[in-house]
């Protein structure tokens, strides 16, 4: 299968499995479809990927409100960024926390879905 073909598979399976399921309702289609694909970067862009990249953002969904994954998604990016308006993101105990929270929600999701 095309790496293109698995990323439209991708954003399908993102769109039907909260509809199906009723998990993860607030992630938006665009969000889940980036963590998949990022997902399928760092483990094959085979079929079997696909699905355990869709399983771990559904665990992840399942386990931590969007709106703590939309905060621990900003404070990783910002982590990122050498200077100091970025310092408070990387001194701060509450982002600790809230990064950590996604840590452990990502820890379940490989436990759960790449086996």
């Amino acid at each position: 299968m095309s790496a293109r073909a698995l990323i439209l598979a991708a954003s399908v399976l993102v769109g039907v499995a909260p509809a199906v399921a009723g998990v993860g309702s607030d992630y938006s289609t665009v969000e889940k479809t980036d963590y998949i694909i990022g997902c399928m970067a760092a483990n094959g862009q085979t079929r079997q990927a696909l699905e355990r990249c869709a399983c771990s953002i559904d665990t992840i969904a399942e386990i931590l409100p969007h709106d703590e994954y939309e905060q621990a998604e900003t404070i990783l990016r910002m982590n990122k960024i050498a200077g100091q308006s970025s310092e408070v993101f990387r001194t701060t105990g509450m982002f600790d926390d809230i990064v950590a929270n996604m840590r452990r929600a990502q820890a379940e999701a490989e436990i759960k879905c790449f086996p």
